[in-house]
């Protein structure tokens, strides 16, 4: 089975070295970075292609983790150069989060150039990619995901069929939208107990052990009170997450002041140049004695 990749960012290049250590022929990757692609495929001894419609000759397995809607659209759609060129026989796993309807209107596509698509949605970060533990939603026609298992079990330590095409999507979109959510309350619990001159340490070990344990407190509590915001799930990608869950309840006439709230507040880490800082520096807006952000904001 001959494996592409298309987008080899932080997800994409350990997803493909995964896959080179399980002994899978990765053949061929690209990037609108190409030194990044260049970089990766001297590292795992394939092709950096140029042309998307290259990636697909050179696999039969494709996979894409593009930044959003248009990438992924464009990525399918574009004139001339695209992956559905001579696409016939291909599957396509698309694991970036998008809206669902890009991935509907993907899955459309690729059933015109008799090629198979299906949506993968990752709900883990960068160490799991590498280590082959994603928790991964999948979308789609249930013959494409059965004959992505095989691959797909490699990448992941858990894989879930959760229906046609724009529905693993929705999932993720909540998953990331309460994921977003909790960690903007957290940094607020913890900016709170600092400015009351509560000890963070016992105060985050308190959390753990009652109703304010989350999963972020484990990820991203000790990274608030140290200000370590390596990252590696940014700002960015947090605002536009939350962004994909407030449209589709825009869409069903629904209000979710949480989220519209927590997304302004990655709106703001944008606009103030902090976007590219992982989601815990959510935190450099709340806790007040913090460089430019200080002030009570508590």
């Amino acid at each position: 089975m001959n494996t592409g990749f298309v987008g080899v960012g932080r997800m994409g290049a350990n997803m493909a070295r995964r896959l080179k250590d399980r002994n899978f022929h990765v053949t061929a990757v690209y990037d609108t970075n190409r030194k990044v692609a260049t970089d990766l495929a001297g590292e795992l001894g394939c092709a950096a292609c140029q042309d998307l419609a290259e990636v697909t000759a050179q696999s039969d397995v494709i996979f894409t983790v593009v930044t959003d809607d248009k990438a992924m659209r464009n990525i399918f759609s574009a004139t001339g150069d695209n992956l559905l060129v001579n696409a016939r026989g291909k599957l396509f796993i698309n694991c970036a989060t998008v809206s669902p309807q890009a991935h509907v209107d993907v899955e459309k596509m690729a059933e015109k150039a008799g090629a198979q698509s299906l949506e993968a949605c990752m709900a883990s970060s960068i160490t799991q990619a590498r280590e082959g533990k994603l928790y991964l939603m999948c979308g789609g026609a249930e013959a494409a995901f059965r004959k992505a298992e095989p691959v797909l079990n490699e990448l992941a330590a858990t894989v879930r069929f959760i229906g046609k095409a724009g529905e693993a999507a929705k999932v993720k979109a909540l998953v990331n939208m309460v994921m977003n959510i909790n960690t903007a309350g957290l940094a607020e619990g913890l900016a709170l107990g600092d400015a009351l001159g509560l000890d963070l340490k016992t105060l985050r070990e308190v959390f753990a052990q009652t109703g304010a344990a989350s999963r972020v407190l484990e990820t991203d509590g000790e990274d608030m009170q140290n200000r370590d915001h390596s990252c590696f799930f940014s700002a960015a990608h947090a605002a536009k997450d939350s962004g994909i869950a407030l449209e589709l309840a825009r869409e069903l006439g629904l209000d979710l002041p949480l989220a519209r709230a927590t997304k302004e507040q990655y709106e703001r880490m944008i606009a103030e140049g902090l976007g590219e800082l992982d989601k815990s520096g959510i935190a450099e807006l709340t806790f007040k004695d913090r460089h430019k952000h200080s002030g009570d904001r508590v």
